[in-house]
C-alpha cells in the first residue's frame, strides 16, 4: 500500500524529534551477524551480480545528462557496454554499444549529440533508436532481414530525472511497478526539471560496503568529526520501506526547533530539522539538501573487492551568474570530497580487514535497522526460492 508522502515525512519527524528527547533511535529487535564471505567470496559476488545486478532495475543514468534528442552518453556496467539515447519523442533508450554486425564497440565517446552511428570497424551505420540504417557495401554483403540486426535494446524506464534499465533483453519484469511507493515519493521531486551540476567519480570497496554507509548516522561522529556530526545528530535513525527500498531519516542538530509545529504539518520540514536518503535497491542514494542534491550511482566493479561510484549533483534551478555555478560546483567537490575520503577510505580499509579471512562476522547492532534490512533483502534475491517470505522491515 502507498503512504501518502505528506503522512510518511510527518511520522518520521516525529519519531526522529521523539528520539532526540528520549536518546532512543530506530531498532530492530536483536543484533545480526552477516559472514565476511558475503563481503569477499567471488561466488557469492557472482550470484548477486547475476540474480539482482542483471536481472532487477538498476540506475543507469540521470535524465539531464542527455537533455537533448540526439543527447546520447556511454557507460559500462559489469563488461556490458551501454549506449543511451534520446529520442525525438524525449523518450530515452538503454541499447548494447556493440555493432550487430561483427561485435565492435559502436560509440567510444563518453557522451555527445549525434543521430547516426558508424561502426569504426567495417563502417555500419545504426540511429540512435537502435535500427540499422546502412549496410557498407551492401550488395556485396547478401541479405539481411529488417530488425534482425538492429542493436540490443534493455527494458528500461525513466522518471523522475532517473533512467533505470534491466540488462537482460528478454527480461519481463515491470520496472515500474518494483520501484514502487518509492518512485511515487521522487517523481514528486520534479528532479526531471532541475538543473544539471555535473557528477565526479569515486572509487570504493565492495558495493554492499558502500551500501552499508548510506543506511546508518551510527558512524557520523568517528568518520565525520567536522563535516557531518556538527550539523546531525550522531546514532538516531528512522526507517521506512518501500519494498527492498528504503527512505532512511536522520534528526538535524535544529530538530528541536519543530517543538512547536503541528506533527500534521512536519512534512513540510525536510531539510529544516530532519533529512532523509532515499535508497533505491540495489544502486541508489538520493539526498536532497538545500545547497545541491546528490544522486550516488554504485557500479560493482570486476569482482567483489571494488566499485566505483557515480556522483550525479544537481540543483533546483540553474545558475543565475558566474558566482552561483562556483558556489554548486564548490559544492559538489566537498560533498565528493566527504564521500570518498571519510566514507569510501574508510569502506577500503573495512575491505581490507575482511579480506584476511581472520574476521568470520560482521555484527549488526539493534540501532543499524536498515542495514539488517537491507542484507536479508540481498539473501532474499539470491536464495534461488521466490517463493521464500519477503523481507519486513
Amino acid at each position: 500500500m502507498t503512504v501518502d508522502t505528506k503522512i510518511q515525512y510527518s511520522r518520521m519527524g516525529a519519531r526522529l524529534l521523539g528520539h532526540v528527547q528520549n536518546g532512543t533511535t530506530d531498532w530492530a529487535a536483536d543484533t545480526m551477524e552477516v559472514p565476511s564471505t558475503e563481503y569477499t567470496d567471488p561466488a557469492i559476488w557472482q550470484r548477486e551480480m547475476d540474480d539482482i545486478f542483471k536481472s532487477l532495475p538498476i540506475l543507469v543514468g540521470v535524465s539531464q545528462e542527455i537533455p537533448e534528442p540526439g543527447d546520447f552518453k556511454t557507460l559500462e556496467i559489469l563488461g556490458i557496454p551501454l549506449l543511451i539515447t534520446r529520442q525525438k519523442d524525449g523518450g530515452a533508450k538503454v541499447l548494447m554499444n556493440v555493432c550487430t554486425h561483427r561485435g565492435m564497440r559502436l560509440a567510444s565517446a563518453p557522451c555527445g549529440n549525434q543521430k547516426l552511428f558508424s561502426c569504426p570497424y567495417h563502417g555500419w551505420t545504426l540511429k540512435s533508436d537502435g535500427s540499422l540504417r546502412a549496410i557498407a557495401d551492401a550488395p556485396k554483403f547478401g541479405d539481411v532481414c529488417e530488425g534482425a540486426r538492429d542493436l540490443v535494446q534493455f527494458p528500461s524506464h525513466e522518471e523522475g530525472g532517473l533512467i533505470f534499465a534491466v540488462l537482460s533483453a528478454d527480461s519481463d519484469i515491470n520496472i515500474r511497478e518494483y520501484l514502487g511507493g518509492m518512485m511515487d515519493d521522487v517523481a514528486k521531486k520534479g528532479m526531471e526539471q532541475w538543473s544539471y551540476v555535473g557528477s565526479r567519480a569515486i572509487h570504493g570497496p565492495n558495493w554492499k560496503v558502500a551500501y552499508d554507509g548510506y543506511l546508518e548516522g551510527y558512524h557520523f561522529k568517528a568518520a565525520h568529526p567536522e563535516t557531518i556530526e556538527p550539523r546531525t545528530f550522531t546514532n538516531v535513525m528512522e526507517y521506512d520501506a518501500h519494498g527492498p527500498h528504503q527512505l532512511v531519516g536522520f534528526a538535524a542538530k535544529n530538530v528541536t526547533s519543530l517543538n512547536e509545529v503541528n506533527p500534521d504539518d512536519l512534512w513540510q520540514h525536510e531539510s529544516k530539522g530532519f533529512d532523509f536518503i532515499r535508497l533505491f535497491f540495489p544502486n541508489v542514494s538520493i539526498f536532497i539538501a538545500p545547497e545541491i542534491t546528490q544522486i550516488a550511482q554504485m557500479i560493482p566493479g570486476p569482482g567483489p573487492m571494488e566499485n566505483t561510484t557515480i556522483l550525479h549533483f544537481l540543483h533546483p534551478t540553474p545558475p543565475e551568474n558566474e558566482e552561483d555555478v562556483a558556489a554548486q560546483v564548490e559544492m559538489a567537490d566537498w560533498l565528493r570530497d566527504v564521500v570518498q575520503n571519510e566514507d569510501y577510505n574508510v569502506g577500503l580499509q573495512l575491505q581490507k580487514g575482511l579480506q584476511t579471512g581472520m574476521m568470520k562476522s560482521v555484527l549488526f547492532g539493534r540501532n543499524e535497522r536498515g542495514n539488517q534490512y537491507f542484507h536479508r533483502c540481498v539473501k532474499w534475491y539470491t536464495s534461488g526460492d521466490p517463493d521464500a517470505p519477503k523481507p519486513d522491515l
